[in-house]
């Protein structure tokens, strides 16, 4: 089993940056791929990002490509998302999330950090 621990949400402007950590813990070698999705108020979860967890490969949503970086630490098992110009459409509760290998989907959710961009 795997916990995921999000952080470094909070409430910044329009055009700022902010980058946003999950440290996994407990059992981390069957982890296939990790990866960041988003809710917005009154919407459906949507994908952002994700990143192979050994090989380092990544996708982005075209809504954040060209802003928004997802990259790990292999040695402390974390993944961050650098998130940059953000927009106020940005606003969302991000979780972090982990595919395990022969999952068909993610498996494995944090809580989510709270991310808030005002005009």
């Amino acid at each position: 089993q795997v916990q995921l621990l999000e952080s470094g949400g909070g409430l910044v402007q329009a055009g700022d940056s902010l980058r946003l950590s999950c440290a996994a813990s407990g059992r981390t070698v069957t982890t296939y791929l990790m990866g960041w999705f988003r809710q917005a108020p009154g919407k459906e979860r949507e994908f952002v990002a994700s990143i192979n967890w050994r090989a380092g490969s990544t996708e982005y949503a075209d809504v954040v490509k060209g802003r928004f970086t997802i990259s790990r630490d292999y040695a402390k098992n974390t993944v961050y998302l650098q998130m940059n110009s953000l927009k106020p459409d940005d606003t969302a509760v991000y979780y972090c999330a982990k595919r395990r290998f022969l999952a068909s989907d993610f498996d494995s959710w944090g809580q989510g950090t709270r991310v808030t961009v005002s005009s």
